[in-house]
């Protein structure tokens, strides 16, 4: 071969090198506009959103596998690409993927762990088995409804604490995707054992209370009486004077309470007289555990009850009660409560 043909041959492959990078850059120029493009595009997802549920040890890749099944974004090599210059550890929980999410807001949604939290509120005045019933109601909180139940869910949770009545404080609870029934529980009991003890530390040194249970237990009392929150120091009042008085307190909740499945709706004087641990009629002091959840209101007022001289007190028909000092005002109030509930007032 003379010295131009190798001249000529090389000069071939020089463009031909030339025209494979010019080639390459183009296709690489091409791919990087459509990662771009691919960076820019909102998935498809509804305008109310999609709810994303990612597992824990879950990567990007399977996390877009089932975007793919919800029609929301193509799992090709854009997604790959994008893995790669973006690493990201993502977390374990329930996300909501909002409309207008952008492939990179999504990865870096998943990787802050803004989970989706959800609400359940504990109710003022609530029995345990209220409660209960309410957990194993909501299917996302499940658990073994043997572990809820009442001669179990103390040891469950690790608590000290025999009877769980009162012992889970009324508050609204946040909880997300993997929390169960039980964690949410071992949270109420500890913010109630927090504020029965910040009660129990500032109550009125003349309140005639033993020991934090026993403010526990009144104020169950206290919260099941009445649902007017101006009246609960007042009731409270009351059921401290009649304890200093060594009064029986006389309370149809606490009747109620030990009646259990009996109780019909009706409460009859045959009730009054039908003696358990928790009438209050027949026997003196407090009941041996408290009869429903109370809240914190109920909890201070119970603490620190009002002054005064009432002794007694009825309901007054409109939602709220009369306070007696003596048995002779109680009974004319009585006597106006049943003449106003005879004639559908």
């Amino acid at each position: 071969m003379t010295q131009g043909s190798r001249w000529s041959a090389g000069r071939v492959v020089v463009v031909a090198l030339l025209s494979l990078v010019v080639l390459l850059a183009g296709v690489a120029a091409f791919g990087w506009g459509q990662y771009r493009a691919f960076l820019d595009r909102p998935l498809d997802v509804p305008a109310a959103g999609l709810v994303l549920e990612v597992q824990r040890g879950d990567h990007l890749g399977r996390v877009v596998e089932y975007l793919e099944t919800q029609g929301a974004t193509r799992n090709d090599w854009r997604w790959r690409l994008l893995a790669r210059l973006q690493p990201a550890t993502i977390q374990a929980g329930e996300f909501m993927v909002p409309a207008g999410t952008r492939p990179l807001d999504l990865v870096q949604r998943l990787e802050s762990g803004e989970v989706i939290q959800h609400r359940f509120t504990i109710v003022e005045g609530w029995r345990y088995r209220d409660l209960a019933k309410a957990l194993l109601a909501e299917p996302r909180l499940a658990v073994d409804p043997a572990l809820l139940a009442e001669d179990a869910v103390m040891a469950t949770i690790g608590a000290e604490e025999a009877h769980p009545e009162g012992w889970f404080l009324p508050e609204t609870y946040a909880w997300v995707a993997g929390d169960t029934a039980i964690d949410l529980l071992r949270r109420a009991h500890g913010a109630m054992r927090d504020a029965l003890a910040a009660e129990w530390s500032d109550r009125d040194p003349d309140a005639p209370l033993d020991s934090a249970y026993e403010l526990l237990i009144l104020a169950s009392i206290v919260e099941k009486e009445t649902a007017v929150a101006s009246e609960r120091a007042e009731v409270a009042g009351v059921f401290a004077r009649r304890l200093s008085a060594r009064w029986r307190l006389e309370t149809d909740p606490t009747v109620i309470y030990g009646l259990g499945d009996q109780f019909d709706g009706d409460i009859r004087y045959r009730d009054l007289r039908a003696d358990t641990p928790y009438n209050t009629y027949t026997r003196y002091g407090l009941p041996p555990t408290p009869i429903a959840l109370p809240g914190r209101k109920a909890l201070a007022a119970t603490a620190r009850p009002a002054a005064g001289t009432a002794m007694f007190f009825v309901a007054d028909g409109r939602g709220g009660h009369v306070f007696s000092d003596t048995l002779e005002e109680h009974n004319r109030a009585v006597r106006a409560y049943l003449d106003q509930t005879r004639d559908g007032g």
